[in-house]
């Protein structure tokens, strides 16, 4: 089993402080994992298993999670705390709790408990529920493998990491299809994801955002993967929709979308206006929280544009390893990323296949060489490694794992 090291970290850093930590992410992006992973790294440094409470409500016999008082469950809870010691407590996909927030709150306020909960959709950390837990909660946003992870799960594969690259665009980065992958069942990886797909559509979508249409969110959803990284707005997708037979007002568009994003199947990015310093108000672009998803649901088309794709995988690389990650605007420049990290240092991104070709390398430049900041990358698949004044030209491969 491969350790999650990154948030592993995270987690090693947050034990017994005086906060509660909160696992967020879509479906199958190893939350659970992660948390027996941290349990038993608990245990193997000698805290007692009586010390250790650990609830997951998605297994079988949690599945009537939603006739439960959770009342009963926290006085469950408080009946095993050993007094003379601290309790760690994992409550995972606890949203499916009713008023599970009040449980969470009871159980901080004991001085001998570390909590640790999680989530698989935004719902559960809504404005009442922030409110009520405000200062008091800490926030840890998983992703599915990287791909310096899925490298390593898959280390005895004999594939090159060109080809593994190639994979890993294709199929994604679910832990559990890298393991389909490794263990020779690629057969399996279509079904999981489509799995995956329709379970957060039902349980995150319309279940817990409200979603009353799944054929038009489902329809949405399938636009949105067909245009990952292309500038969007409500008005644009609900026209091109309409003119596609598939009609949806621009309202609808709206609401749907915004379930989409806080179930974590689709990312959000603002655009920057880098020169006025300030975030514009429209025409966002949208990534997919895995390439994986597309290969699922789009079949043969998913592998049309392999630009975008590419772009994808570097935007979510960018949201591990960064604090903020927006869409830049440099006059009638389009700046892929903007990236402003833990220190509040901007440094600029442009992603490309290749720059080759003369014209498309002028092109990619044009756009970092208006910007006065520094550091500015240029990401491609090219074997080349250049500097153009300041630019620097990065292998995608290299740079993800971080070579």
């Amino acid at each position: 089993m491969l350790k999650r090291e990154l948030y592993m970290q995270r987690l090693r850093q947050l034990r017994d402080e005086y906060v509660i930590k909160v696992l967020v992410g879509v479906r199958r992006s190893g939350k659970s994992t992660v948390l027996e992973m941290f349990r038993d790294e608990l245990l193997d440094e000698g805290v007692e298993e009586k010390q250790i409470t650990f609830i997951n409500f998605e297994e079988p016999e949690r599945l009537e999670a939603e006739t439960y008082d959770w009342r009963i469950i926290y006085n469950e809870i408080v009946a095993r705390l050993v007094s003379d010691r601290m309790n760690y407590i994992f409550l995972d996909e606890v949203q499916n709790v009713p008023e599970f927030e009040r449980m969470v709150n009871g159980l901080h306020a004991k001085k001998n408990v570390d909590l640790y909960i999680t989530g698989s959709n935004a719902w559960f950390l809504s404005s009442e529920i922030a409110t009520l837990l405000s200062g008091r909660y800490i926030e840890i946003k998983m992703l599915p493998f990287s791909f310096k992870e899925y490298t390593e799960m898959l280390s005895g594969s004999g594939k090159s990491e060109e080809r593994l690259f190639q994979d890993y665009m294709t199929y994604g980065s679910f832990p559990q299809v890298a393991k389909f992958l490794r263990d020779g069942k690629s057969e399996q990886v279509s079904d999981y994801l489509s799995g995956i797909f329709n379970t957060v559509m039902v349980k995150d979508v319309m279940t817990r955002q409200g979603v009353s249409n799944v054929k038009t969110a489902t329809n949405l959803m399938r636009f949105m993967l067909d245009n990952i990284g292309n500038i969007t707005s409500p008005k644009s997708i609900s026209d091109t929709m309409t003119s596609d037979n598939q009609a949806v007002s621009h309202p609808t568009v709206t609401s749907y979308l915004t379930a989409l994003t806080e179930s974590y199947l689709l990312y959000e990015a603002e655009r920057f206006d880098i020169k006025g310093k300030k975030l514009l108000r429209n025409l966002e672009k949208y990534y997919t929280v895995d390439t994986g998803l597309r290969y699922a649901v789009l079949g043969a088309r998913a592998n049309v544009d392999t630009g975008r794709i590419l772009e994808n995988i570097i935007y979510l690389e960018l949201l591990r390893r960064e604090n903020a990650v927006r869409v830049g605007r440099a006059g009638e420049k389009e700046i892929d990323f903007a990236v402003v990290d833990t220190a509040g240092l901007t440094s600029y991104y442009q992603v490309a296949l290749s720059v080759r070709d003369e014209n498309t390398l002028e092109r990619e430049l044009g756009s970092l060489r208006g910007i006065d900041d520094n550091p500015k990358y240029l990401i491609t698949l090219d074997p080349e490694e250049r500097n153009f004044d300041g630019i620097a030209q990065t292998n995608a491969i290299k740079w993800l794992l971080e070579k």
